[in-house]
């Protein structure tokens, strides 16, 4: 009789195992310094509101891990409104201001 909780498993590694794969394939977006990436995907984000699934999509285009989103919220960098959706906060948005005065 076979083991579900074997088979579970041994999915999960075969996920990590693409995660990996993907992450390899993508090197060049990841390899940029953090503060780049944290600027693209910022700038990217601007204004609109996003799902859950669409802010991890957003930030995993980015090189960053699907948990980010919830870092992000815990740092006052997005925030959860009435509608449900997450936006940039006045903090995102001082600090885009900033490294567009920075880059001048």
């Amino acid at each position: 009789m076979v083991d579900r909780n074997e088979i579970a498993a041994a999915l999960r590694q075969i996920g990590r195992g693409y995660e990996a794969l993907a992450r390899a394939v993508a090197e060049h977006e990841t390899s940029a310094t953090p503060d780049k990436r944290y600027l693209a995907a910022l700038r990217q984000w601007a204004d609109q509101g996003l799902t859950r699934d669409q802010a991890t999509t957003l930030l995993r285009q980015h090189g960053f891990a699907p948990q980010a989103v919830g870092g992000w919220a815990r740092g006052d960098w997005i925030e959860t409104r009435n509608d449900g959706l997450r936006y940039l906060t006045v903090r995102s948005h001082r600090w885009l201001a900033e490294q567009a005065d920075n880059d001048a």
